[in-house]
Formats: C-alpha cells, structure tokens, sequence
C-alpha cells in the first residue's frame, strides 16, 4: 500500500463500508471527502465531517501509520493548522499534537479491500510491456478512451506550436516549415532539421522556395555538405549556396546531419532534398488547412520526389542504381500525423468548433502505425484499425504505461475496482 493509492481510494470513495468510527468508537459521518490537493499542503481540502453531533469544515491529511504526522514534520507547519479528520491505513500510535486539538483519527484497514492493494502491488512491481499485462481486458477500454487520448496530446501538442508562434510573430508558414522539417528528420535527425529550418529566417525561404535547386543548395550548404563538392552537381549546389549565403548573409553556422543506423531511403540527403521539393507548392499552407479529407492531404505529397541527381544517388558522389525517391505512403501518414493535424487543429481551435471532430474523422482515416508499441498491444487482442487508435495507445503507453501511473488510467482504475 501506498499513499497514493490510499488518496485515490479516498478520493473515489472505494471502501467496502462506510461505517466508519474514529480510534475512540465515535460515528464519523464523511458528508464531503474533499477536494483532492496534488500540490502541497493537506491531501483533501474544503471537505465536511461530522462527529458527535458538530459539524466540522476543513482539510483532511491520509497516511499509511498514524506516525507518518510525526516523520513528515506536519507539526511545524502552518499549512497543516485547519486539519479536521487524520486518515490513516493503520493506528499505530497517539499523536498528542492532534489529540490535544481534538482531531480525530480514522483507521481505514477494515474498510479496504485487500484485492485491491494486492492488484495494485502487482502492477507497480511488474515488468510487463504495461503494468496490467496479466489482468488486462480489452472489454475494460473506456467508452472515448481513444478520442480522449488523442485530444490531450493534441492539446499539448497544440501548446508547443503556439509557444514556437509567439517566438515567430505568429507566422504559420513558418511554424509549419519548421515542423515539416522536424517530421522528415525522423528519430535521428529531427531536432538537427529543426536546426536547419530555424537557422535562416522564412522570410529568405518563401523568396527562394519556387526555385528548388537554391532551397535545396540552401539546406545542403547548411548541412555543411557543399565544402568540397565531389561532382558538377554538387559544384552548383555550391556556387547557388554561396550566392545566397552573400546575398541574405547567411551564418557560417553548419549544422552536420547524422546517417548512422539509418536505411538509405532514409539518408538525410534525400529527406532534405524532398523537403525542398515539398516547398515548390503554391500555396502549401492554405492547401493543407483547406483539406477536409485524407485523399486531399494525400494529393499535397503524393508527386514529392528527390531532385533528378538522386534517382541515381543516396549520398553525395556515390552513384545507385536508379530509383527516384518518391514518398511512401508509411511517410505520408507520418508526415500528417506529426506535423499537418496538430497544426491544422492549432489554428482552427479557436475559430471552428467542428474543428475537433473534423480532426478526429481524420485520424480515423489514415492506418494506423506499425511498431513495437502497437505489436504489444495487439497480443492484448486489442483491435487496432486506424491511425485514432494506434496513436492514442502509443500516446498512453508512453504517458500512463510506461511510467506506471496506473491510477491516473481510466483502463487502470477499472482493473483495480474489478472483481
């Protein structure tokens, strides 16, 4: 047992009675439990009692042992003044300093029911792919529990894009250009593409950008790659990058991206090269905010490809067999999961109340994903259809799963109440 755990039992009323007496023998009538405090200060405040026929309003403090008021040094502290009922799973010894103000004690260990201490045990000392493995049941997953998931991590998602507006002056183009690169770096290189995009300011990208042999030498020349140029191709790259880098001052500033453990589809030089194609689009910002369906969205990055120089090349100097590098569906729906819908839910939140739904319909429309997480969850036989229900559970997993908080989980607190 924890005091976590003894806060949520408390805060959900989940006792096997409610005939609850304090250490002496006198009736307790909980009329409100409170409302529970995650900051410090008591656990439950603003909470009414009543006990010999007074009726008392205050705070409520739960501990596992009566002496847990003693270790935690609550007597010094002013916060802990208006306490009218201490909590605890078990009595173990008098504390004069309530005693003598006349708060009574409540011991809960006659009330509690011991599955479910048991349960909670097992999930929190498990190493499971999640914590309910061995419990788990999928007729358990709430009603909503995926559109739920999905609204709080556009939510957050949502908060970080309007951060990076405030510091660019509320441009979307910018913000969106930004978060296109962060999306076509993947994993390895996401964070050095947001340093590429962010290095040079739009304003120089939306003058060159109909121009894709300079938006392209740009990204290339920033990526430190033009130095010693190995062909007549990357000699032009060379010669546009230095004519921009005059022409706006551009830093000397290089930001190196990685190609370790990467496939070659993958390698940084087509990614950048097919991000700098991305940008040829006329109207790319309004197209994507316009875009009421998947196989619109699809139409926006269904013809993106590498330049010509790498349908034979992955790498610079290194000739392949031809191949022109187009963008795989898998991309695709990456690109619209991680940059389009949390930015087109971003700048309609406000303005468009359907918004929300339209957003939601859309997940459900794009496949869903194919890694470890969701191949976890499947052996659950959970179903997972689409692109709504494979990133609710990877946004859970990683939020709720993974950091055990089991008692925060809405599939969670249903397990544990389960007989």
């Amino acid at each position: 047992m924890t005091e976590k755990l003894l806060q949520y039992l408390w805060n959900y009323k989940i006792f096997k009675n409610f005939d609850f007496k304090d250490i002496e023998g006198n009736s307790v009538e909980i009329i409100h439990f409170g409302k529970w405090n995650k900051n410090a200060g008591p656990d439950f405040l603003d909470a009414k009692i009543k006990i010999n026929g007074l009726l008392l309003a205050g705070n409520i403090e739960l501990h596992i042992r009566s002496s847990d008021w003693i270790f935690h040094n609550h007597s010094q502290d002013p916060n802990y003044q208006n306490i009218i009922l201490h909590v605890v799973l078990q009595h173990d010894i008098e504390v004069q300093e309530l005693t003598g103000k006349h708060v009574p004690t409540l011991e809960l260990k006659n009330h509690i029911d011991e599955n479910i201490i048991l349960k909670y045990e097992k999930l929190i000392n498990g190493n499971e792919f999640i914590p309910c493995e061995n419990i788990f049941d999928p007729k358990k997953v709430p009603v909503n529990f995926h559109e739920e998931n999905i609204l709080k991590k556009l939510d957050e998602k949502s908060e970080e894009l309007e951060q990076s507006l405030t510091r660019y002056k509320n441009n979307f183009e910018a913000v969106l250009f930004h978060s296109f690169a962060y999306s076509f770096g993947l994993k390895v290189n996401a964070h050095i593409f947001r340093q590429i995009a962010e290095s040079v300011d739009y304003s120089i990208i939306n003058k060159i950008r109909q121009n894709p042999l300079q938006l392209e030498a740009l990204l290339f020349g920033i990526s430190g790659w033009l130095e010693n140029p190995q062909d007549g191709q990357m000699k032009i790259w060379k010669r546009e990058f230095d004519f921009i880098k005059a022409k706006f001052s551009i830093s000397d500033l290089k930001f190196h991206p990685k190609f370790l453990r990467l496939r070659p589809p993958n390698f940084p030089t087509i990614r950048l090269s097919q991000l700098a194609d991305l940008y040829q689009h006329q109207n790319l910002f309004s197209k994507i905010m316009e875009a009421r369906s998947a196989e619109q969205l699809y139409s926006i990055f269904k013809s993106i490809k590498a330049s010509e120089y790498w349908d034979f090349h992955f790498n610079f100097g290194s000739i392949s067999k031809v191949q022109p590098k187009t963008l795989s569906r898998d991309f695709i729906d990456l690109l619209i999961l991680n940059t389009v819908l949390p930015l087109k839910y971003t700048y309609h939140k406000y303005h468009r109340e359907e918004i929300t739904d339209e957003v939601i319909e859309l997940y459900k429309t794009v496949s869903a994903e194919k890694n470890t997480i969701i191949t976890g969850w499947k052996k659950l036989e959970l179903e997972i259809t689409n692109a709504l229900e494979s990133q609710s559970l990877i946004y859970h997993y990683k939020n709720y799963c993974e950091e055990k908080s089991c008692l925060q989980c809405s599939i969670g607190s249903k397990l544990l109440t389960s007989h």
